[in-house]
């Protein structure tokens, strides 16, 4: 009987990977209002947290599972960049760079290609102490192959590369200057995913692990799901592909190329879990990886204001991300 209690609880696990996805881990204190969610951690222990509308709103917390506790805004005065929507900024993007902080955002308004990526630097992340840089030189219209939004930056031994876009020809990267308040000179943009059955391809996270760079991205609709929700499985879920590059070579786990529709699913609708994405990823010192994302709850509503908070712990082991 030992022996098959010991089997069985065995089976357990393995039966929820199989049959479903995990649900996201526990989130206290402020878990809404975390539409394109970016994680960091201050050296002093405290999490922040950054997510689309109010000015880039920000979130602290002793723990990424919380209490969260809402501090203000980012961008007081809004975007310098002149541009519809430069009152409110998406799908913010924070890294450290040295002894500063760096906050990419996007000025757009829904469904158009007449947006920018801005850039905001800080000491703390503080609410009240940002300094708003404006444009990066990344930008589109009608002319370019992309959208310019949902901007996200990694370091590669030292050189900076911002990746970007949304829908059209969805993914696209381009070297920053040491410094990576704009682009480096000269350099040209390169597209690094691209589904063209639904060019509903956004929100890329670049993430190292051993000796892949994983690309992150959101698939489908993301919004609106109040009004109307979309068919079945065409709602946002997290992709993957990787490369032993960060500027390009991205597969799935099938070997087909990012750049022609390939990409593995991460994580999707499931439960009272619907629509995960505008996702990244974050090397915790207690967690270890962990994927971090908003969602709706179908328990609580399908507002673009209720997404709540999300994440979860990354098994790396078979060589692809596991939640």
């Amino acid at each position: 009987m030992v022996l098959l209690g010991t089997l069985i609880l065995g089976f357990i696990p393995l039966l929820g990977s199989v049959l479903g996805y995990a649900n996201p881990k526990a989130c206290s204190g402020t878990c809404t209002n975390s539409h394109d969610p970016a994680i960091i951690r201050r050296a002093d222990g405290t999490y922040f947290r950054f997510s689309t509308g109010g000015k880039i709103a920000i979130h602290t917390a002793p723990d990424i599972a919380g209490p969260w506790t809402y501090r203000g805004a980012a961008i007081l005065s809004g975007s310098s960049i002149n541009l519809p929507g430069n009152q409110d900024l998406w799908a913010p993007d924070v890294t450290l760079v040295g002894n500063t902080y760096y906050l990419y955002y996007s000025v757009s308004t829904f469904g158009v290609q007449n947006s920018a990526i801005g850039v905001a630097t800080s000491s703390t992340m503080d609410a009240g102490s940002w300094t708003d840089h404006g444009a990066t030189g990344v930008r589109s219209d009608s002319s370019k192959p992309y959208n310019a939004i949902d901007p996200n930056l990694i370091n590669v031994d030292g050189t900076y590369y911002l990746t970007w876009g949304s829908f059209w020809k969805d993914i696209y990267q381009a070297q920053m200057k040491a410094s990576p308040l704009t682009l480096a000179s000269g350099v040209s943009s390169y597209q690094l995913a691209y589904d063209p059955a639904t060019t509903a391809v956004e929100g890329a996270f670049v993430f190292k692990y051993g000796n892949y760079y994983y690309l992150f991205y959101s698939q489908g609709k993301c919004c609106g799901y109040d009004a109307g929700l979309p068919k079945p499985g065409e709602e946002y879920k997290i992709k993957v592909c990787r490369s032993t590059t960060a500027t390009g070579g991205f597969v799935d786990k099938n070997g087909v190329a990012c750049t022609r529709g390939g990409g593995t699913v991460v994580l999707e609708s499931h439960g009272n879990v619907y629509g995960p994405g505008g996702q990244g990823v974050y090397q915790d010192p207690k967690y270890g990886p962990i994927l971090y994302y908003h969602y709706v709850d179908k328990t609580i509503g399908y507002r673009d204001g209720d997404k709540r908070f999300g994440w979860n712990t990354i098994d790396f082991s078979s060589g692809w991300p596991v939640v």
